[in-house]
């Protein structure tokens, strides 16, 4: 295939609205390509295919969340056809939407943001059936008890050896923390407070969780840093417990060419206030701590209005939204690994506190100098569906839409956050660098985010011209556009053409392989055989997640970039 003169915008590669042919063979972008089609992308925007790095579109947080909204599952019904499954639901869709839907945005990548070890079959099961986009899963380990008593024990190789088995049993792609030690306190009616708060029955504190990871990351040359949900997340006043967190963690370093921890929809993490009386943006103290240390990423996690479900492994949080919204609430606690929740709400434009979140977001993400720190999200389906993703880059390349936007708002939203006074507006290498190029860096995907010789051959053509539309006057047009990509090309193959699927071609997942010394493995399966024939409800052989569940893998050796 070669993709003929569009404006390119590669940014990994120092392409910045070139006029330059793509030219893609078995699968992969190559230098030339004498034969094959053409498409003609002159006057088009061109882009590496997207990448989502934090969403939440597998597992049994989804279908309890697909359960609780029975009114979600009739919103964006498209039937069956002869190429295509039935597609339902808008907030939490049915995994054939979800696949169909990425690839008409134009994103060719997405990744599963939080699983436990023992539901990551379910998880992968429903990865199996998300058509066309290559994924992943991020592995829970922040609350695991082997973890716990790892850190107890101040046994970072034995920590690391668990890490280790823990991806391979769940077929995970990294470190997932979500309040830390928090989620153990649940398990007996409480939570912590603070990074420093111990946890019950283990005496471990959330730093010294974070910390021991975080090694133990490094010590197994994992390609993304952990992931973190920090807690106290979605508290008024929570901005102070993210920057001793972040502050906490300053002395370790990489152990690879990338950042050394990824703090996740940083939205909820950026609080003001004593109480949600005058709750207010601290989203300007984050972004001036990031733009002093450039070894941490971040996600926006960026409200919508309208319809959300949130679906956490934080159980605290979601028993809080629900009290506080007088919502349903789901709660799920996961034998010796986590908790986790699910209450469905709505944003409401005149809500206060709504106004506030979504203004946040987009501090977040104008205040931070540095782009590649990072990566475009709404935490889906927790601020808002991943089909959005067009209103939010145009709300970042157009001061006149936030504008607009904001004179529809609750009047604090002006008030107590700093949008109002914030010029900049991302232009077009800055839109590819949040949502293609930073993800896959960051999640350390090589072959991903970009147009270099040897990059998959995923990319995106937008029908619209980039040296003839202002996206700060024109903001409606360049929605539009990105909400339909004109193609979507997947390894070399169209899978969309102007919002029609035209192939599902079966997406690979991705997978971290990583290596102790035997005798350090050794150690941890002693520990989880007793600890399977004492606590767990199922037998260790039919806990870990085999081949058959990964139907077309693409493992990634740990330590290896």
């Amino acid at each position: 295939m070669i993709i003929k003169g569009g404006f390119v915008y590669d940014p990994k590669n120092g392409v910045h609205g070139e006029e330059m042919d793509i030219s893609i063979e078995g699968g992969k972008v190559v230098e030339e390509s004498r034969d094959g089609d053409e498409i003609d992308a002159r006057g088009m925007l061109v882009m590496p295919g997207g990448v989502d790095a934090h969403a939440h579109i597998a597992g049994a947080k989804v279908n309890s969340g697909r359960i609780m909204r029975p009114e979600d599952g009739r919103r964006g019904i498209e039937p069956r056809t002869k190429l295509l499954r039935p597609s339902t639901g808008y907030t939490v869709p049915n995994c054939y939407a979800i696949g169909y839907r990425y690839a008409r945005l134009g994103y060719t990548c997405a990744f599963e943001a939080a699983t436990p070890i023992l539901e990551s079959r379910h998880t992968h099961e429903e990865l199996e059936e998300i058509p066309i986009v290559d994924k992943g899963a991020l592995t829970l380990f922040g609350n695991n008890w082997e973890v716990l008593e790892c850190v107890r024990d101040g046994d970072l190789d034995k920590l690391a050896a668990f890490v280790a088995w823990g991806l391979s049993a769940s077929r995970g792609y990294g470190v997932k923390v979500v309040n830390p030690g928090g989620g153990e306190a649940w398990g007996f009616g409480g939570n912590v407070k603070g990074i420093d708060d111990p946890v019950p029955n283990f005496g471990v504190t959330p730093r010294e969780i974070i910390r021991c990871l975080m090694r133990a990351n490094e010590i197994l040359g994992l390609p993304h840093s952990v992931h973190l949900h920090t807690n106290n997340l979605g508290k008024p006043g929570n901005y102070e417990t993210t920057l001793e967190t972040l502050k906490a963690v300053e002395d370790i370093a990489a152990s690879c060419d990338r950042q050394v921890l990824h703090v996740t929809h940083m939205q909820f993490s950026a609080y003001g206030g004593t109480g949600w009386r005058d709750f207010e943006s601290k989203a300007p103290e984050i972004a001036d701590y990031y733009n002093r240390h450039g070894q941490f990423t971040m996600d926006m996690g960026q409200l919508i209005f309208g319809s959300a479900t949130t679906m956490t492994a934080d159980a605290p949080l979601e028993y809080g939204n629900a009290r506080l919204l007088h919502a349903k609430w789901s709660n799920h606690d996961i034998e010796l690994e986590e908790s986790s929740g699910v209450v469905p709400l709505v944003y409401g434009r005149k809500m206060p506190i709504n106004a506030i979140q979504w203004a946040i977001g987009l501090e977040l993400a104008l205040l931070t100098n540095d782009p590649w720190q990072l990566i475009m999200t709404t935490d889906h389906p927790n601020g808002g569906p991943f089909v959005n993703y067009p209103e939010v880059i145009s709300l970042l390349m157009s001061r006149a839409k936030r504008e607009e936007e904001l004179a529809t708002l609750h009047d604090l939203a002006s008030k107590r956050s700093s949008l109002p006074s914030i010029e900049r507006e991302m232009d077009w290498n800055d839109v590819a660098i949040v949502t293609r190029a930073a993800p896959a860096r960051i999640l350390g995907l090589a072959e991903k985010g970009h147009l270099g010789l040897g990059a998959d051959g995923d990319v995106t053509i937008y029908d619209i011209n980039p040296t003839d539309v202002d996206p700060s006057k024109d903001h409606r047009k360049v929605k539009a556009a990105l909400a339909k990509a004109r193609y979507t090309i997947k390894g070399g193959e169209v899978v969309s053409r102007d919002g029609e699927i035209v192939a599902v071609p079966q997406g690979r997942t991705y997978w971290v392989d990583a290596s102790v010394p035997e005798d350090q493995a050794a150690k941890v399966r002693a520990d989880l055989v007793e600890k399977f024939a004492k606590y767990y409800s199922i037998q260790m052989s039919n806990y870990m997640v085999q081949d058959a569940y990964v139907t077309h893998p693409r493992v990634v050796k740990a330590g290896v970039i």
